[in-house]
C-alpha cells in the first residue's frame, strides 16, 4: 500500500467518522424525551440556594429537582 493511498483512507474514513458522530449527537440533543433533563440543567444554574450539597457523612443530599429523569 503507498503512502498517499493510506493518507487517502484516513481522511476519508475520519471525515465520515465525524460526520456520523456529529449525526448521532444532533439525535441525542434534539430527541424529544431528553428535552426535560435539558430544560433542568439550564435552569439549575440560576437557582439560588446556599446549602451543601453533601450531609455530615459524606453522601450528596438528593433533592427532587435533582433527579429530572424520573
Amino acid at each position: 500500500m503507498e503512502h498517499e493511498t493510506t493518507v487517502w483512507f484516513s481522511k476519508s474514513f475520519g471525515l465520515f467518522y465525524l460526520l456520523g458522530l456529529f449525526i448521532a449527537v444532533l439525535i441525542y440533543v434534539y430527541w424529544p424525551s431528553n428535552k426535560k433533563r435539558f430544560d433542568a440543567a439550564a435552569k439549575s444554574i440560576l437557582d439560588n440556594e446556599d446549602k451543601p450539597s453533601q450531609d455530615d457523612d459524606g453522601k450528596p443530599i438528593l433533592r427532587d429537582k435533582d433527579k429530572p429523569w424520573e
